[in-house]
């Protein structure tokens, strides 16, 4: 690796790490409700507080806000200005950590979900919302904890990823790790729980009950 590809990699690593850690939630919740939306719910600095507090259209607002945070200096590292290989691969954690441990929260941040979203934006365009909001909404509504649901989310989409971008773009495979782990972190509490069945699966079980 080159002194000045190495560079690089530190600079956008660096520029999306605080891109990202940017609690545009907060900030939102603040500007619609002049509430903290972290006494709100779940106390999480995320968008879902922000539609507890503010209602649906300030909600997304705050996920486009936490997305594009991420999705934009990924997608210029990859896309526009030449880091490609693995050197995407520490961006790409940095743009989930920044709102994991975000310094202007006393690195007590989200639980990244709008900024997963925004890294698979950033490296794949509209592929990577697109399958992993399809995916979450199925997983939102087959399993009862949400934890589990973002968790088989991410692992549903990195077969996808290993399957389809694994052979060209091997990165994104640990890219994906990197975010996964990330995910496990933020969600540690609700994966200590049973998973269980959503309450509409239970019901449609016992409705074809004889």
């Amino acid at each position: 690796m080159s002194y000045e590809l190495l560079l690089n990699i530190i600079l956008w690593s660096t520029l999306a790490f605080l891109s990202s850690a940017v609690p545009w939630s907060v900030i939102v919740g603040r500007l619609s409700s002049q509430a903290d939306i972290r006494v709100v719910g779940d106390h999480n600095p995320g968008a879902f507080n922000v539609l507890r507090a503010a209602g649906p259209m300030w909600f997304i607002l705050a996920v486009l806000l936490d997305g594009f945070k991420a999705a934009i200096p990924v997608g210029l590292a990859w896309y526009v200005f030449g880091v490609a290989n693995w050197g995407i691969v520490p961006i790409g954690f940095a743009s989930v950590a920044g709102h994991v441990f975000s310094p202007f929260l006393h690195f007590r941040g989200g639980k990244a979900v709008a900024s997963t979203f925004g890294l698979w934006a950033g490296l794949t365009l509209g592929v990577g919302p697109t399958l992993l909001g399809l995916l979450l909404l199925l997983m939102y509504n087959v399993v009862a904890v949400s934890g589990w649901a973002v968790l088989l989310t991410m692992l549903s989409w990195g077969g996808f990823v290993v399957w389809y971008y694994g052979p060209v773009h091997p990165p994104f495979v640990g890219a994906w790790l990197a975010n996964l782990a990330l995910l496990i972190w933020t969600h540690r509490s609700d994966l200590c729980r049973p998973p269980g069945l959503h309450s509409r699966v239970l019901h449609l079980l016992k409705r074809d009950r004889p």
